[in-house]
């Protein structure tokens, strides 16, 4: 019988989004090999003898979605690799996964890392053009630009059913990695000008207090997925309008009207890429005309590319 081993970027994760992220990637994986053994390993720490056996045994090993790569992977690395894995033959395949922030290019060591833990005979699927483009960089050339796998289920006939017009209420949330009190604190007064309730999803455990800080007249969340989901599908009208990007793709998935804030380089490559309902931090002007008005959502997503990468696993 088949194999499978994540390697799961919700373990031992501060971030409530990377549970939405292997969500949607366990899904993806659990239609492609209905049949298998699916094992998890964390990505967050180093692989101890038990996770490399789960790997070394699996038919295929694929590591999903967030920041795993960057051009420093010997320092602070989110996903956790020694040289010594360099050398155990792991064959990882990636599922969506992205760069952390814009850098320059792949450093010796991380070219050498990369080009040993990844699979060279299998295709990757990464989350933006961006990330392609840095691993082609590190002489990474099987590539596909496939979106994040919490974008592939948005098809033309979800997103005609997300409403085009402004709710009464909306659901927000703020990036503490990259705090701008001013940016911030205006966000959530533009918010209390259009819309009756302000609702404040919790995403990593510093979100509260920096909220508290700008803003008292939030409604606070519990601070867990299930929390955002049973308001998400709650029958009541209601808008996504924040800068934490899977939780405005959690809100598409949830068919709300969502407007995600530019913070980093995620929602930016991927507002680019795919034409996510995306503004930057700064342009309130344009902003509050997306509030106000109309508009469709209307996701250009790389199905032929999607459709290839999940191709070699039917085989």
């Amino acid at each position: 019988m088949k194999a499978v081993t994540l390697f799961d970027t919700a373990i031992a994760s501060t971030n409530l989004g990377d549970q939405i992220i292997m969500d949607a990637a366990s899904s993806h994986i659990r239609e492609l090999y209905q049949d298998a053994f699916i094992y998890s390993v964390v990505s967050h720490e180093w692989l101890g003898s038990k996770s490399r056996g789960l790997v070394k045994q699996s038919d295929c090993s694929l590591t999903c979605g967030t920041n795993m790569l960057s051009s420093r992977m010997w320092f602070k690395p989110l996903w956790k690799l020694t040289p010594l894995d360099a050398f155990r033959n792991l064959n990882v395949t990636l599922m969506g996964a992205g760069w952390y922030q814009f850098q320059s290019k792949p450093d010796i060591y991380t070219r050498f890392l990369l080009n040993n833990v990844l699979s060279k005979h299998s295709i990757h699927s990464v989350r933006d053009g961006y990330t392609q483009s840095m691993l082609q960089t590190a002489g990474i050339s099987n590539v596909l630009n496939t979106g994040c796998p919490t974008l592939w289920r948005l098809s033309t006939q979800h997103c005609e059913q997300i409403p085009q017009t402004k709710s009464s209420y909306v659901i927000t949330t703020l990036n503490t990695y990259i705090e701008n009190r001013q940016l911030d604190g205006r966000l959530l007064k533009t918010l209390h000008q259009h819309y009756d309730k302000v609702y404040f999803w919790i995403q990593t455990a510093t979100d509260y207090d920096y909220a508290r800080s700008l803003d008292a007249n939030l409604i606070y969340l519990p601070p867990s997925l299930q929390g955002l989901d049973e308001l998400l599908d709650a029958d009541i009208g209601l808008d996504y309008v924040g800068n934490r990007l899977h939780a405005g793709i959690r809100a598409m998935q949830k068919m709300r009207r969502t407007i995600i804030l530019e913070v980093d380089n995620r929602a930016k490559e991927m507002g680019s890429d795919f034409d996510l309902p995306t503004v930057e931090r700064n342009n309130f002007d344009q902003l509050e005309t997306m509030i106000t008005g109309d508009f469709s959502t209307r996701l250009q997503l790389p199905y032929d590319a999607i459709n290839q990468w999940k191709a070699q696993w039917q085989h």
